[in-house]
């Protein structure tokens, strides 16, 4: 009764003033529900989960437009025009390839950051197969980490105890005084067996594993390193579509210390099978004097991304069992990485290799990451561009390779 009595007792300006306050609350909210229809009918019905992630922060024209389809608008890197490349437009097809990674069980901890940088950068939009290799057999916990974190199968092998071991052909005697040797002058990996278990597997045995026979193309995938940029195409499909076998981030020159006699056996080999290099090859980029001398430039395969069937043909095959009856990777120390690019550059056409820009790379010790400030912010690039040491003029290679291919230099370079 008193409510209803003080009610009526209300002055009449302030029952005025309460229902100006409720007409006003109402217009608000038909407002608020208007604005929010217009927003929904404004935006594009395709966008997707994927495009959301793509475009995540405030837009701008030319560095966040582009969808998760569709690489019209994308911007290439310079490096990139200058290779005359295109960049195909995903067609939600996945090539035939595969990551492909050496580790011990002990290298756990450190190889799940590398795993976390592809994954979060690349391989989530692609869910692209893992093989894993050992030349032990894995731990339980190992294949539970790491199967958890790849996005497509992940695959587990063991090397056959031959082709990580000394083969039977190398002497001893021969070999522990090469050991000794390096050991005393201080050569990088210089007294280590494993090491050279490890650079002859890489250079010759890997792409014979049989869980690699049903792939195509594969990316390597060391266990300590960084992917700095989100990477908005698909690099295996990028490969296939523009012809290219072997792509690379970082080249640099190699400790002469370890290969003294690589580039002779080399020129032996030549000498035998002449019909095996390619006539349109890259000697120019390994060889500052037609092929008389190594200048020692390769390709850094701590990132490798390419084609299996150029390990897999007739040249590359008839090399490696060449140098591995040497004997150079045990009496000496040669690395997978000269072989590799030695190969590609004679066994291959000029212009199948590729090199790789915009994407951001690290391992221990070398950093690339793209000079193009808009290409690092469209790509959400996390590296500090002055770390960079892609273009050094001394003991970094890329820009032979690119006065060689006749590319021009990215501007300030």
């Amino acid at each position: 009764m008193a409510t209803i009595q003080r009610k009526r007792l209300m002055p009449k300006s302030a029952f005025l003033v309460k229902k100006y306050r409720r007409g006003i609350r109402v217009s608000f909210t038909a407002i608020c529900i208007l604005l929010t229809l217009l927003f929904i009918m404004h935006v594009p019905s395709s966008t997707t989960k994927e495009n959301i992630s793509l475009n995540t922060g405030t837009e701008t024209d030319g560095l966040n437009a582009f969808s998760g389809s569709s690489r019209s608008d994308y911007l290439l890197p310079f490096t990139d025009k200058s290779q005359h490349v295109i960049h195909p437009k995903d067609d939600g097809i996945k090539e035939n390839a595969v990551m492909i990674t050496l580790a011990r069980n002990s290298d756990l901890w450190n190889l799940v950051n590398s795993i976390r940088h592809v994954e979060d950068r690349f391989n989530h939009k692609y869910h692209y197969d893992w093989v894993f290799l050992n030349d032990d057999d894995f731990t339980d916990e190992f294949k539970r980490v790491t199967s958890n974190l790849v996005s497509g199968k992940a695959k587990y092998g063991k090397i056959p105890k031959e082709q990580f071991s000394i083969p039977s052909w190398i002497d001893q005697d021969k070999l522990a005084t090469t050991l000794k040797n390096m050991r005393d002058n201080n050569v990088i990996y210089g007294d280590s067996v494993p090491y050279r278990h490890m650079c002859r597997f890489q250079a010759g045995l890997f792409y014979r594993h049989p869980l690699l026979q049903q792939y195509n193309w594969y990316w390597r995938v060391d266990t300590d390193i960084t992917i700095f940029c989100d990477i908005q195409y698909d690099l295996f499909k990028f490969l296939r579509v523009n012809n290219k076998m072997y792509g690379f981030i970082l080249s640099v020159s190699e400790y002469e210390a370890t290969i003294p006699t690589l580039w002779s056996t080399t020129r032996k080999f030549m000498k035998e099978y002449p019909h095996l290099v390619h006539k349109n090859n890259l000697m120019d980029y390994i060889s500052d004097d037609n092929g008389e001398n190594y200048n020692l430039c390769h390709f850094w395969s701590n990132f490798e991304i390419g084609s299996l069937d150029l390990w897999r043909s007739e040249a590359y095959d008839k090399y490696f069992e060449y140098l591995d009856q040497s004997g150079g990777f045990y009496y000496e120390r040669w690395g997978d990485a000269p072989v590799h690019s030695i190969a590609a550059a004679l066994f291959l056409d000029r212009s199948q290799i590729h090199f790789f820009d915009g994407l951001g790379f690290h391992h221990p010790d070398f950093l690339s990451c793209p000079v193009e400030e808009d290409i690092r912010l469209q790509n959400h690039c996390t590296c500090n561009p002055t770390r960079d040491v892609t273009w050094g003029a001394s003991y970094f290679c890329t820009r032979k390779f690119f006065l060689t291919q006749n590319y021009a230099l990215p501007p300030g370079v």
